[in-house]
């Protein structure tokens, strides 16, 4: 009977152990691919979306903020490791990188994948951001945010925050690890935004290029490898992040520039890590392959200008002083468009102005605008505006203007009887 009490007891042990292996995996690559250049062999032409197995995912360019492919983008989803994007620019803005660190016995006990700290090793920031970025460390995640923030739940808050500056109203932050948590989530679109945010910091945009690299923990080295299995393995691609947990399943962030086309293409949600791979080589095959970029800055100034030519001397203002509206277009955030081949037929671009006004109007006022569309679906507004007051009449220039008009009615008169 006590045997019995005892394997009872030893299989609940067993239990508990093995589920918090599973709450706490992340990014322990346990699934192995044998050979990524079948995939870039087999998935190298592509004329139609593919059909892929992650349950989100979005392809987003950098330079317009246009979404090229997306599926479920704008679903809430757990992001696990991802997660460390947000996680690495809030440390890169709020702290120095050659700061020494010296680890908690709650950093130095955080499960899942790991840098390998110990309780009070001491490690520097730009270390440690390595840490976190290339082998994914949980460790070095938390060791990072009671750094910056002073305790995990106060640099959630700092994550959140800048949520709210970026405009993000459907991510929310818990953890610095994303190991699972109910109230821990982003959209692929969501993700996108963060990640290209990231990316202008050229200390984190670094860091992800980086396939190998050597920390330096107390007075011993330690070499580390990047997880993410397209570094190094396709064309153009520069970062970024991979995640894994069983709430999330396969992750994976890329960043991929070819050209003028620079895009971020992310899966969530894929079944395994091959899913995830091979989603995001077609996915990237499919935009490259598919999209052209069109120089959208020269078609709208050619169009506006044409316009400008036809319609200048149409304006009206009343009680003005003048009618000549100087006509000048808002800047354009961006000058090229990336375009499926199959919709440049369907890009149009509308001027839609007033003629009409009245006076006084205002320098650099709103008078109308151009709409872009693709697919009869706007994807693109710009302001158009007069450059040049234009003051209201005053009361001597309405006796001015009348005193003109008789004088030239009356020589036309006179002209008129000398005829006679």
């Amino acid at each position: 009977m006590k045997f019995c009490k005892y394997l009872l007891c030893f299989f609940i042990i067993v239990f508990i152990i093995f589920q918090n292996l599973n709450v706490f995996a992340d990014d322990i690559e346990t699934e192995n691919i044998d050979d990524i250049s079948s995939f870039l062999q087999t998935f190298s032409n592509f004329s139609e979306e593919p059909l892929i197995n992650s349950r989100s995912a979005i392809v987003f360019d950098r330079n317009s903020k246009q979404v090229l492919f997306g599926k479920n983008e704008n679903e809430k989803r757990k992001m696990a490791s991802t997660t460390k994007i947000m996680t690495a620019i809030i440390v890169i803005e709020n702290a120095k990188l050659d700061d020494i660190v010296k680890v908690s016995a709650k950093a130095a006990g955080t499960g899942g994948s790991r840098l390998g700290l110990h309780t009070n090793d001491k490690i520097s920031v730009l270390n440690l951001l390595y840490g976190l970025l290339l082998c994914s460390g949980n460790d070095a995640a938390v060791a990072l945010a009671e750094h910056v923030g002073g305790s995990l739940p106060d640099f959630a808050s700092l994550m959140n925050k800048k949520c709210n500056e970026l405009g993000l109203s459907s991510t929310n932050f818990v953890t610095p690890h994303g190991l699972d948590n109910e109230n821990h989530y982003t959209t692929a679109y969501e993700l996108a935004l963060i990640t290209d945010y990231a990316l202008k910091n050229d200390t984190f945009k670094n860091i992800v290029g980086t396939k190998n690299y050597t920390v330096t923990i107390n007075s011993y080295s330690k070499n580390l490898s990047n997880t993410n299995e397209l570094l190094g393995a396709l064309d153009g691609v520069y970062g970024v992040k991979t995640g894994f947990t069983n709430g999330a399943n396969r992750c994976l962030v890329t960043s991929i520039k070819r050209g003028d086309l620079d895009i971020i293409c992310i899966v969530l949600g894929a079944d395994t890590k091959k899913d995830r791979t091979k989603d995001s080589i077609e996915l990237i095959n499919y935009v490259f392959n598919n999209f052209e970029i069109v120089n959208i800055k020269e078609k709208i100034f050619n169009e506006f200008n044409n316009w400008k030519i036809y319609n200048s001397s149409n304006f009206v203002v009343a009680k003005g002083v003048s009618n000549n509206i100087d006509l000048v277009l808002d800047d354009l955030k961006f000058d090229y468009l990336p375009v499926n081949r199959n919709d440049i037929d369907s890009l149009s671009i509308y001027i839609y102005c007033d003629y009409n006004f009245q006076a006084p109007l205002k320098a650099n006022s709103i008078i109308g605008y151009i709409s872009v569309s693709l697919q009869n679906e706007t994807i693109l507004t710009i302001n158009i505006r007069n450059s040049n007051t234009i003051g209201q009449k005053k009361f001597g220039s309405y006796i001015l203007e009348l005193t003109k008009n008789y004088t030239h009615y009356l020589e036309n008169l006179f002209s008129c009887i000398d005829k006679f």
